[in-house]
């Protein structure tokens, strides 16, 4: 066997890992095109707006990238935390004693809460610090914000849980790109108006963008839009109920394939 015949098994060996996981194949091109749409749409957004002297639009930027930080931490804090029961090849011993599945999403949320506490703490003093930014002028319906965005973090990372039981380590690479997908159509940078016509309704089903339309009337207009922080709950608790059923159900589905001992090896 000489060198390009070896070095051919390599690369068949990692092209027949992609053509057998999705995840990874579509991860090839995920993040150029979420950029370019990311981008695309800011600069969309601000060529046809007329903010004076640039203040605004600079504090809505700062505002967006610290608040959309809550939902990425608060998904990557679940996830990330239940991988790392996969990787150690713990999770058939923590299903093996006493402790009940809705027992473990608790603690998993709880560690989540405090890795995005803990994470947020410096990117707000750095936005001081760097950009004069204080995310605190907001007022204190800030808090609502924190919450609704949290809670969104949570169930997308339950659907990911979801997705780790039914396909197990092949789609690890979703734990740290849905979220991230869903950015354009969150509308963290810009309001709904700057999407395609066709992809608004997409846009107003998720919790982010009324979210963040009330972050720009707070900031901009300096009032609470009660009404949008009205459907970003209710648009949450809806969300959330039926990620905990899928939950439920791939749960109950890996017990009886015995997939929760052989998962992660």
């Amino acid at each position: 066997m000489n060198a390009a015949t070896r070095i051919w098994a390599m690369i068949y060996r990692h092209i027949a890992v992609y053509r057998r996981s999705w995840p990874r194949l579509v991860e090839i091109a995920y993040w150029p095109t979420l950029n370019l749409l990311i981008w695309g749409f800011t600069a969309r957004y601000f060529a046809g707006t007329h903010l004076q002297g640039g203040i605004p639009a600079t504090a809505s930027l700062v505002a967006g990238v610290l608040l959309w930080e809550i939902t990425l931490r608060g998904q990557l804090g679940v996830t990330f935390t239940f991988l790392e029961e996969i990787w150690s090849r713990n999770l058939g011993h923590i299903f093996a004693s006493p402790l009940r599945p809705s027992e473990m999403v608790g603690s998993l949320l709880a560690v989540s809460l405090l890795r995005t506490v803990i994470g947020l703490l410096p990117a707000t003093i750095i936005a001081y610090a760097l950009y004069r930014y204080n995310i605190l002028t907001l007022g204190p319906v800030v808090l609502l914000f924190f919450l609704n965005l949290l809670f969104m973090g949570w169930w997308i990372a339950l659907g990911i849980v979801s997705l780790l039981f039914r396909y197990g380590a092949g789609a690890e690479a979703l734990a740290w790109t849905i979220a991230f997908g869903i950015t354009p159509v969150a509308c963290v940078y810009y309001p709904v108006t700057a999407l395609p016509a066709w992809l608004q309704p997409v846009a107003q089903m998720l919790p982010a963008a009324h979210v963040f339309a009330g972050m720009r009337d707070a900031l901009l207009n300096r009032i609470v839009n009660w009404h949008e922080m009205l459907l970003a709950a209710l648009l949450n608790l809806a969300w959330m109920l039926g990620a905990v059923a899928v939950f439920g159900l791939e749960f109950r589905a890996a017990r009886r394939r015995g997939a929760l001992i052989s998962m992660g090896e």
